[in-house]
C-alpha cells in the first residue's frame, strides 16, 4: 500500500488564470532584414524572361503575339520574343532567358533556377489557356523578391482583370512590349541616360515621349506608356505605347541564350528557329489573335537584315529557319528580294513559311522554292464559302486549291490548318470541309476546334450569342483537346467528335501513311519524336466524346 499524496502536489488543482490578450511572437523584421536570404551570387541577373513550364508538363505553343495550346504535332516553338527582348536590354542589364517548355522542364527545377539566378525583374508571357499556370510562375519569383512583369495577348485585352486576382503580379505590358520593358526597367532602376544611342533613337521616333520623371527627380509611373501597374489598392491603366516605327531599329535577337537544339518541327530534320520577317497582317480575320496585337498595320524588316541574321544562325550551327510572321507572304517585294539574296549569297538555308492562298503566285512559289523553301503553313480553315465568307477570311476554296498545287508543282510541301466550328457551322459543313481537306494536294493537315480568345470580333460574338459553355474559365479556352463554344446547333460535345474524325478520315489514307513513314525514318530524333506523335495522335483521335460511333459508319464516304 503506497503513501496517500497530498493533493497539493498535483498543480492541476490551481485556479485556472484569467485569459489574457493574445500577444504572439514576431518575426517579420528580422526575415526582412535577410535572415533567410542568401546573397546574391555570380550567377544572380537584373531580369530574367522566361517561358515557363506548362501546365500539364506536354509541349505547348506560345509566342508573343499568339495564343497558347498544347501541340499534337510535337512542334517546339523558339522563344525568339525573349531574345529579342533581351537584345534591347543587353548589355546594359544582365539578362537570362529559360524556355521550361523546349527543355521539358518542370515546376520543382525551374524552382532551382530562381533560387539560382535571384533575379530582381522577372519577365513572362501570359496566354488565355495557361493562365494560372503562368501567374504560379508569378507567385515564386514575387515570393523570392522579383517585381513579376507579363505581356502577351491574354493581358493586352485583360489587362486590369488579370491583375486583380493575382496579387503576384506587379505591371503588366500591353500591346508591344519590346520598348516598354526596356523603358519600365531605364525608369526603376534610374538608367535612362545609360542608354546607347541606337536605343535612344527608337524612343526618340515618338515624338511624344519623354522620360516619366517629376521635377523632385522621382519616376512618375503614370507618365511610361503601355504598363499596367498598382498604385496601392488601385490598378492603373496607363496610355498605349505607339507601335515601333521600324523594326529595321531592332538589334538581331539573341539566339544564343536560347536551347537552340531543342527546337523540333515535324517534317525539318534537326533543330529550327525563327527569324521574324515582320509584324501585322491586312487580313480581317474575325477569329484571330494577331491583330490584339498588332492589329492591321504592317512593317517589314529589310532582306538585307533578315540574311544578317540568317549568317549568325549558321554560324550557330542552325540550318533551318521558320520566316515566322503574321502573314509572310503580304509583300511580295520583300519576298522576292529575300529570296533573291539567298540564291545570290548561296544561302542553303532550308526554310518554311505560312501563307495566305490569296497571296501568293505561282512565279513567287518558284522562286521561294529555289531559295530553299520546302514547306508552306496555310491557313484554310473551312470548306464552305458561306463560313468563310461570315469570318471574313476573304479567300475561297477555289484558290487555296490553286495555290496549294502551285506550291506542290515548285517542290513545296503543303501544311494545311483547318477550323472546327466557326459561326454556322453545321454536320453539312464540316463535311464539306473533310471531303475538301481530302481532295488538296496535302502533306500534313490539323483540324482545331474554333476558340474565342479575348479580344477578338469572334469572341465579341460568342459573348454577344450567348455560345460560351456556362462556367467556363481561361484555361479551357483551347483550340486543341477541347471547346468551350457551346451552339445551338452543335454541342460542345459534338464539335469535338466531328474534329478527331475529320482527322482520322484525312490521315488514315494512303498518301498520308507514307508521308508519316518518310518523317519517321528521316533521323533518329525525328524518329522518336514522330513515334511519339503518332502514338499521341492515334490516342487523341480514338477516344469517344460521347457521340455514338456506329454514325461514323453510317455517313462516312
Amino acid at each position: 500500500m503506497t503513501d496517500k499524496v497530498d493533493l497539493k502536489e498535483n498543480l492541476g488543482t490551481r485556479r485556472v488564470p484569467k485569459l489574457r490578450m493574445a500577444d504572439f511572437p514576431n518575426a517579420d523584421e528580422i526575415v526582412r532584414e535577410g535572415l533567410l536570404n542568401e546573397p546574391r551570387g555570380e550567377d544572380a541577373v537584373d531580369i530574367l524572361l522566361v517561358n515557363p513550364p506548362t501546365p500539364d508538363g506536354d509541349l505547348w505553343i506560345r509566342t508573343q503575339h499568339r495564343v497558347g495550346r498544347r501541340t499534337r504535332e510535337k512542334m517546339v516553338w523558339p522563344q525568339v520574343s525573349l531574345a529579342q527582348m533581351a537584345a534591347l536590354l543587353h548589355p546594359t542589364y544582365k539578362v537570362a532567358v529559360i524556355d521550361a517548355n523546349a527543355e521539358y522542364m518542370g515546376w520543382p527545377e525551374f524552382t532551382k533556377l530562381l533560387d539560382k539566378y535571384r533575379p530582381k525583374y522577372y519577365l513572362t508571357q501570359v496566354t488565355a489557356p495557361t493562365l494560372e499556370n503562368d501567374m504560379y510562375g508569378c507567385f515564386l519569383a514575387h515570393a523570392r523578391g522579383a517585381k513579376t512583369i507579363a505581356f502577351g495577348t491574354h493581358v493586352t485585352t485583360v489587362p486590369r482583370e488579370t491583375m486583380r486576382p493575382y496579387p503576384a503580379l506587379d505591371f503588366v505590358l500591353y500591346g508591344e512590349p519590346d520598348l516598354a520593358i526596356r523603358d519600365l526597367l531605364d525608369h526603376l532602376e534610374g538608367r535612362i541616360d545609360e542608354r546607347p544611342p541606337e536605343i535612344e533613337a527608337m524612343f526618340a521616333k515618338d515624338e511624344h515621349y519623354k522620360p516619366a520623371i517629376k521635377e523632385n527627380g522621382e519616376v512618375d509611373m503614370f507618365e511610361i506608356k503601355g504598363l499596367v501597374w498598382r498604385d496601392k489598392d488601385e490598378i492603373i491603366m496607363n496610355m498605349p505605347r505607339p507601335f515601333l516605327a521600324d523594326l529595321n531599329d531592332l538589334p538581331i535577337p539573341m539566339h544564343e541564350l536560347l536551347p537552340l537544339q531543342n527546337y523540333r518541327m515535324p517534317m525539318i530534320k534537326g533543330p529550327f528557329t525563327f527569324i521574324v520577317t515582320g509584324r501585322g497582317c491586312t487580313a480581317g480575320c474575325t477569329y484571330c489573335i494577331k491583330h490584339v496585337s498588332y492589329q492591321y498595320g504592317v512593317r517589314l524588316r529589310s532582306p538585307e537584315l533578315l540574311v544578317e541574321e540568317m549568317w549568325q544562325l549558321k554560324e550557330k550551327g542552325v540550318h533551318n529557319i521558320h520566316m515566322y510572321a503574321d502573314l509572310f507572304t503580304v509583300n511580295r517585294e520583300q519576298v522576292v528580294e529575300l529570296c533573291k539574296l539567298m540564291i545570290e549569297q548561296e544561302m542553303d538555308i532550308k526554310w518554311t513559311c505560312n501563307s495566305r492562298v490569296d497571296y501568293v503566285d505561282e512565279e513567287m512559289l518558284q522562286l521561294m522554292a529555289k531559295a530553299g523553301c520546302h514547306m508552306i503553313s496555310w491557313g484554310i480553315e473551312s470548306g464552305n464559302e458561306a463560313i468563310l465568307k461570315h469570318a471574313r477570311k476573304g479567300a475561297d476554296p477555289a484558290k487555296a486549291k490553286r495555290a496549294l498545287t502551285w506550291a506542290k508543282q515548285a517542290g513545296i510541301k503543303n501544311w494545311g490548318y483547318f477550323i472546327i466550328g466557326l459561326p454556322g457551322e453545321t454536320e453539312e459543313t464540316i463535311r464539306e470541309t473533310i471531303d475538301f481537306a481530302k481532295g488538296l494536294p496535302l502533306d500534313i493537315a490539323l483540324f482545331h476546334i474554333a476558340a474565342p480568345y479575348p479580344g477578338t470580333p469572334f469572341f465579341f460574338e460568342v459573348v454577344k450569342e450567348g455560345w460560351f459553355r456556362p462556367g467556363t474559365r481561361w484555361e479551357q479556352v483551347d483550340m486543341d483537346k477541347g471547346t468551350v463554344l457551346d451552339y445551338p446547333q452543335l454541342s460542345a460535345e459534338q464539335l469535338m467528335y466531328w474534329q478527331k474524325r475529320a482527322w482520322r478520315e484525312w490521315a488514315f489514307r494512303p498518301g498520308p501513311a507514307i508521308t508519316y513513314l518518310k518523317m519517321l525514318f528521316s533521323d533518329w530524333t525525328t524518329f522518336k519524336t514522330a513515334l511519339s506523335l503518332g502514338f499521341q495522335h492515334i490516342a487523341w483521335a480514338g477516344t469517344d466524346t460521347g457521340m455514338p460511333i456506329q454514325r461514323e459508319a453510317a455517313t462516312s464516304h
